[in-house]
C-alpha cells in the first residue's frame, strides 16, 4: 500500500485547497495521482469514515479493516485449498463497498492533518526553546505561542478529535491533545534538540527516530543508572577532596557540572562499540583535573604530587613545566572488552587554542593507520560557553570539517555551559540565543541538555557519538550547568552575579538530585551514596599518602611514533650537521618526474616554458633556482621514506607563482601533482583563509607525525601575526612546558622590495625574541642549495625542533640566487654561515660586514662595483642557535680587522640587530681582534615595518648599503 511508506512530512505547508483539487482527481481515478498522495488519501478516507488505522491493529487485518481499505479479504490470505476430488470452494460474496467520504469531509480531514503536521514541525524546529534546561531555574523560557495548539487552529473539541498522521510520531491517528503531550515529552524535556537547520534528510530522520515517538524516552538499565550515579559521586568527592587538602589553591573545579564525567565515559563506551580505537581530547581549565583523574585515569597520586609543587617528570629532564590544570596525559580504557587509547592535549590559558591542535593530531593519526573512513580516531573538544561563542578559532575549526586534507570525520563538541563567562553574563557575551549557535555554520546538530540530569546528559553524548560515527560530521552537546565557586576557587562571584549565586548556594548537588530520583524509582537504597562516597574518599586518602613518596622515573615524550628520536646529543653551541647531500643520479631521476607532462594533459603555456627552463638547468647542472631546490628536497625525502605535508594559502601554485607543485589541466580543470608519482601520500594543500587555525592544525599534525616533514607557508610573512598564540604558546614553548617535541617548519616570505609596510617584514625580531633554551631554529637562507639542505636536515637529524625560515620573494628569480649541481652533492650540507664567494685576501681585510638575508646581494654588488678589496661579507643563514663558533673561526683569520658591522634592511627596532648584538660581543670578547663591539648599519627605528614610497625605499636602501661599506651614499 502506498500509505505504508508515505513520508508524511511532505504535506507540511501544503494548501488545503490544493489537496482538495488533488482529491477530486483521486476520487475519479486513484491512479491519476502520485502513489504517495494515494496513500495519504487512503488514510484520510478511513479518517473521514471514522475507521481505525491498521497501525493500531493486529496483523493480518480483519475483514472490516480490509473493507475500509477497499480490498477483498481473500487478497490478504491464500485462497482456500479445494477439497480432495471436489471443486474449489466458492468465494464469499464481496460485501458492498463503503461510500466514499464527501469532498467537504475530506477537505476538513486534510486541513486537520496538515495543521497537525505544521504543529509537529514547529516543535521540531522550536521545541528546544521550551525545554527544561536550566538547573537553577533562572532562565526565562516561556512556551512560545506557535507551540500551542491554538496557534495552529485547534480549540475546544478539536483537541480530542482523532487526526490522521500517517506514521508521524510513530502513530497513524492521534488527538491533538495526545500529539502535544508526545511532542512536549520528546522536545521540551531535559533534552532540547536543534536539528531542522540540517539540509540532509537522512541526518534529520536519524535524529527524529531517536527523539520522537509515543513511547520515546531516555532509558538506562538499573545497573547503568547506578554506574552513572557512581561517576557523579566520584566527580563531586574528588573536587571536595582537593578543596580540603589544598585550601585556596586554584583548581578550576567541575563543581556543578559533574554530569560531564559519566557523559564522557559514554563517548568511550559507545564510541568503542562503533569502531573508535583512539580518542583525542582537548579542553580548557574547567574540570580538567577531574577529567584527568576520573576519565583519563591519570593516577591520583601523580596529581596530588603536582599539587604539592612536584613534577611528573624525572629530575634529570629539563623544562619549565606548567601549572597542573594545563597538563595533558594519555592512557588506555577498556569497555565491554574493547580497548580505546585516549590522550588529552596540553593547553595554554588561551581559550580554545588547543582545538586545532587536537584536530591536527587526529588527522595525523588517521593518516598513519590509513583510516580513510575516519572511523577509528575520534576528536572530542570540551568548551566553555563564553569561549565557544567568543573565540574566532572555534569557527575556523568548524571550517575544517568538510575540507580535503583537514577533515577528521567529525568532532564531538561538549560545551560546559556555565551560563556566565568569568564575570560576564550571557547577554553581554554573545548576540545569539545559545553559545552553540556558531555550530550551525556547518549544519551540526545541537543537543541542549540539563546538567542536573545525568541520564539526559549521558543520553545526549551517546546520541552524539552515534551520529558522528554514522555520518562523520560535527555534533554539539550543550550542557547547561553552573559554577559553584565562581571562575576559580579564590574568586568571589557575588560581586557580579549576586542573584545567581544566591540560588547556587541553596541548590543541591547533582548527586543528591539524581540519588533522590533513583531511590524513588527503587533502583538504590538510601545508603548507596554514603557508602560509595566513603569508599572513594578512602581510596583518595591512600593515594594522597602515596603521593609524598612519588618520584617519576621516566618521561614519555619519545615513545610510540617518536621511538628512535631524542633530545639533541650536542650542545646548542656545537655543529649539528646531517648528511643531506645526494648523488647526481637522484637529481636526474627527480628531474624527469618534475618536468614530464603526462600524456593527454594540457598545461598552461607559461608552465610549459617554466618546465623547459627547469629541465635545462637540471641537465646543465647550473642555475638551479629556489623552487627547483625545494622540489628536490621534497622528492628526495619521499624517496627516503619520509612523508611531506605542505599547507597554506595558495601553496600549490605558490603566492609568487614560483612553486607549481600542482598543475591544472587548462581544458578539464583537473589537477596533477608530479611528486605524487613518487609517493601518493605527498600532501600539498591549499588551506582555508586562516592562519591561527591552520598553523595550530599543522602543529598538532607534526606532533603526531615526526617522520613527516610538515610545513606551513604564510601567504606573506606578516600574515603569521594572526597565529601568534600558536607561535608563542605551542611552537616556542611547548617543549619546555609539556615535554612535547615538534618539527614543524614555518615558511615566511620576507624581504624589502619597496612594496610598502604590508608584506615586507615577517617580523623576524619576534621569533628571535622567543628563542631560548634551544627551543627552536630561526634561519634566513639566501641560496637554493642551502634551503634544500636545511629542509632535509630537519628530517635526517635524530631530534626535532621547530624551524622558522624567512623565505624570499625577489630572490625566487634573482639571477645570482641560484645553485649548481655541486652544491647538492653527496659531501655537501647546510651551512649556518656562508662564506663570501668573492672575498678578498683575509690578510688584507679591515672591515667585516655581517648580514642575513637578501641584503647580502646588494652589499656584494656595491662592494664589487667599487673595487673594494678590504671588506669581507659573511651571511648568517642560521640566526638561532647562533653560530658563534663559525664567527670565531673567521675572526681568527683576520689579523688586520678594524671594524665589524651588522647590516640589515629592516628598521633598527626590527630584524636581527638587538638579538645578535650581545652574541657578537661575546665572540669578540674572546677573539684577538681590535673591535670589541659591532656597529649597526640599517634603517632607523620605525613604527611601521617599511616605507610605502618606492623612491624613499630606494634612497634608504642605498644609504644603508653605503653605511655598511663605510662610504657615503
Amino acid at each position: 500500500m502506498g500509505y505504508e511508506t508515505l513520508d508524511f512530512a511532505g504535506v507540511e505547508g501544503v494548501s488545503p485547497s490544493f489537496v482538495e483539487s488533488l482529491y477530486r482527481a483521486y476520487a475519479a481515478n486513484p491512479n491519476a495521482v502520485d502513489a504517495g498522495w494515494r496513500g495519504f488519501f487512503e488514510g484520510l478516507d478511513r479518517t473521514a469514515l471514522g475507521g481505525p488505522s491498521w497501525a493500531n491493529r493486529n496483523w493480518p487485518p480483519s475483514d472490516t479493516d480490509a473493507l475500509i481499505a477497499g480490498l477483498d479479504p481473500t487478497q490478504m490470505t491464500p485462497a482456500p485449498a479445494p477439497a480432495k476430488g471436489g471443486k474449489p470452494a466458492a468465494a464469499a460474496a464481496a460485501p458492498a463497498a463503503a461510500a466514499a467520504p464527501s469532498v467537504e469531509a475530506l477537505a476538513a480531514a486534510a486541513r486537520d492533518s496538515i495543521s497537525a503536521m505544521m504543529l509537529i514541525r514547529t516543535y521540531r524546529v522550536r521545541g528546544h526553546l521550551a525545554a527544561d534546561l536550566d538547573p537553577l531555574g533562572m532562565a526565562k523560557r516561556d512556551l512560545p505561542a506557535d507551540l500551542t495548539p491554538e496557534y495552529h487552529g485547534f480549540t475546544g473539541a478539536d483537541l480530542d478529535r482523532p487526526i490522521y498522521l500517517g506514521g508521524a510520531l510513530g502513530v497513524q491517528h492521534a488527538t491533538v491533545r495526545e500529539i502535544v503531550d508526545i511532542l512536549r515529552r520528546n522536545y521540551c524535556g531535559k533534552v532540547g534538540l536543534e536539528y531542522m537547520h540540517i539540509g540532509d534528510v537522512e541526518e534529520r530522520r536519524f535524529l527524529q527516530e531517536r527523539m520522537e515517538g509515543k513511547d520515546a524516552e531516555i532509558h538506562f538499565t538499573n545497573e547503568g543508572k547506578k554506574a552513572i550515579l557512581a561517576k557523579v559521586i566520584e566527580g563531586e568527592q574528588y573536587e571536595k577532596f582537593l578543596g580540603k587538602k589544598y585550601v585556596g589553591t586554584k583548581r578550576f573545579g567541575l563543581d556543578g557540572g559533574e554530569s560531564m564525567i559519566p557523559a564522557l565515559e559514554s563517548v568511550i563506551k559507545y564510541g568503542g562499540a562503533a569502531g573508535v580505537r583512539e580518542i583525542i581530547f582537548g579542553m580548557a581549565h574547567r574540570g580538567r583535573l577531574n577529567v584527568l583523574a576520573n576519565v583519563m585515569a591519570k593516577p591520583y597520586k601523580v596529581i596530588f604530587h603536582e599539587f604539592a609543587g612536584g613534577s611528573a617528570n624525572p629530575d634529570d629532564v629539563g623544562g619549565s613545566g606548567d601549572v597542573k590544570y594545563h597538563l595533558g596525559t594519555s592512557t588506555d580504557r577498556s569497555f565491554d572488552g574493547i580497548n580505546v587509547h585516549m590522550s588529552l592535549v596540553p593547553n595554554p590559558s588561551h581559550l580554545e587554542a588547543s582545538d586545532p591542535v587536537v584536530l591536527g593530531k587526529a588527522r595525523a593519526k588517521q593518516t598513519k593507520v590509513d583510516d580513510l573512513k575516519r572511523e577509528t580516531v575520534l576528536p572530542v573538544l570540551l568548551h566553555g560557553d563564553a569561549a565557544f561563542a567568543g573565540q574566532g578559532i572555534v569557527a575556523e575549526c568548524f571550517g575544517f570539517s568538510g575540507l580535503v586534507g583537514y577533515n577528521t570525520g567529525g568532532t564531538i563538541h561538549f560545551v560546559i555551559n556555565n551560563q556566565v563567562g568569568f564575570t560576564t553574563s550571557p547577554q553581554f557575551a554573545r548576540s545569539s540565543p545559545y553559545p552553540s549557535d556558531i555550530a550551525k555554520m556547518v549544519q551540526a546538530p545541537i543537543l541542549h541538555v540539563n546538567g542536573d540530569d545525568p541520564e539526559a546528559v549521558t543520553f545526549a553524548t551517546k546520541l552524539a557519538t552515534e551520529f558522528r560515527q554514522t555520518f562523520k560530521r560535527d555534533v554539539v552537546v550543550d550542557m547547561w550547568c553552573y559554577r559553584r565557586f565562581g571562575h576559580n576557587e579564590a574568586d568571589e562571584p557575588s560581586f557580579t552575579q549576586p542573584l545567581m549565586y544566591d540560588e547556587i548556594r541553596q541548590h543541591p548537588p547533582v548527586s543528591a538530585i539524581y540519588a533522590e530520583r533513583l531511590i524513588a524509582e527503587g533502583v538504590i537504597d538510601d545508603r548507596f551514596v554514603d557508602e560509595h562516597a566513603d569508599a572513594f574518599v578512602a581510596r583518595l586518602d591512600e593515594e594522597f599518602a602515596a603521593a609524598k613518596g612519588y618520584k617519576a622515573n621516566e618521561a614519555d615524550w619519545f615513545g610510540g611514533e617518536w621511538e628512535g628520536l631524542s633530545i639533541p646529543a650536542e650542545t646548542i653551541n656545537e655543529r649539528r650537521a646531517a648528511q643531506t647531500g645526494i648523488v647526481p643520479a637522484r637529481i636526474a631521476a627527480l628531474g624527469e618526474v618534475l618536468t614530464t607532462i603526462p600524456e593527454g594533459f594540457t598545461p598552461h603555456k607559461t608552465l610549459v616554458r617554466i618546465l623547459d627552463a627547469k629541465r635545462k638547468t637540471l641537465q646543465d647542472g647550473e642555475g638551479i633556482d629556489w623552487a627547483t631546490a625545494e622540489a628536490l628536497a621534497f622528492g628526495t625525502l619521499l624517496q627516503d621514506g619520509y612523508g611531506v605535508r605542505l599547507s597554506g594559502q595558495d601553496v600549490g601554485r605558490g603566492t609568487f607563482s614560483q612553486r607549481h607543485a600542482v598543475w591544472t589541466d587548462q581544458k578539464l580543470g583537473t589537477s596533477y601533482i608530479p611528486l605524487s608519482s613518487i609517493d601518493r601520500g605527498f600532501q600539498v594543500l591549499n588551506s582555508p583563509l586562516s592562519e591561527y587555525g591552520v598553523l595550530g592544525f599543522e602543529y598538532g599534525y607534526a606532533s603526531t607525525a615526526p617522520k613527516t616533514l610538515v610545513l606551513w607557508e604564510a601567504q606573506f610573512g606578516d600574515f603569521a601575526n594572526g597565529a601568534q598564540i600558536i607561535i608563542d604558546q605551542f611552537i616556542a614553548a611547548g617543549e619546555v612546558k609539556w615535554l612535547r617535541a615538534n618539527g614543524l617548519v614555518m615558511l615566511l616570505p620576507h624581504g624589502y622590495e619597496g612594496q610598502g609596510p604590508e608584506h615586507s617584514s615577517a617580523r623576524l625580531e619576534r621569533y628571535l625574541q622567543l628563542c631560548a633554551e634551544d627551543n627552536m631554529q630561526v634561519a634566513n637562507c639566501t641560496t637554493p642549495a642551502n634551503y634544500f639542505h636545511i629542509l632535509r636536515r630537519q628530517m635526517l637529524r635524530p631530534f626535532r625542533k621547530p624551524l622558522i625560515i624567512m623565505t624570499p620573494k625577489s630572490l625566487l628569480r634573482h639571477k645570482a640566487a641560484v645553485s649548481s649541481m655541486a652544491d647538492f652533492a653527496e659531501d655537501s650540507r647546510f651551512h649556518r654561515v656562508l662564506d663570501d664567494p668573492s672575498a678578498p685576501d683575509p690578510q688584507g681585510v679591515t672591515r667585516l660586514v655581517l648580514c642575513s638575508g637578501k641584503v647580502y646581494y646588494d652589499l656584494a654588488e656595491a662592494r664589487d662595483a667599487a673595487g673594494d678589496t678590504s671588506t669581507m661579507i659573511l651571511r648568517f643563514e642560521q640566526l638561532y642557535p647562533f653560530p658563534g663558533d663559525v664567527l670565531a673561526e673567521v675572526l681568527a683569520k683576520l689579523p688586520k680587522l678594524e671594524t665589524i658591522v651588522w647590516a640589515q634592511e629592516e628598521p633598527k627596532n626590527a630584524g636581527s640587530w638587538f638579538f645578535v648584538e650581545p652574541l657578537i660581543e661575546e665572540v669578540l670578547a674572546k677573539a684577538d681582534v681590535a673591535p670589541k663591539r659591532a656597529l649597526y648599519a640599517g634603517r632607523a627605528a620605525g613604527a611601521a615595518t617599511a616605507t610605502g614610497f618606492a623612491k624613499r625605499h630606494q634612497q634608504e636602501q642605498e644609504a644603508l648599503v653605503a653605511q655598511a661599506l663605510g662610504r657615503s651614499a
